[in-house]
């Protein structure tokens, strides 16, 4: 998990919502919540990225839509010959 610029913006608003929690639980369980809550959300985050990686492989043909496997669109290429 690498740290990057938004996360500060997670980071801030993870700290809004435990301090929002405060009122409702103690200070210990609000700030647990808060870490779960920021370490879940990386994790779906990295997990996403994954599957879209590997979804667009090469890239994406610009007619067509379809995934680029070496280096040639199965879609148009096929239909050129």
């Amino acid at each position: 998990m690498n740290f990057e610029k938004r996360d500060i913006i997670l980071i801030v608003g993870i700290v809004l919502f435990v301090i929002g929690l405060i009122p409702f639980t103690t200070v210990i369980f609000a700030i647990i919540i808060g870490i779960l809550l920021f370490f879940g959300i990386k994790v779906y985050v990295i997990r996403k990225r994954r599957m879209i990686e590997n979804d667009v492989g090469e890239g994406i043909c610009m007619e067509c839509g379809f995934k680029i496997i070496d280096k040639k669109c199965p879609n148009c290429d096929s239909e050129n010959k």
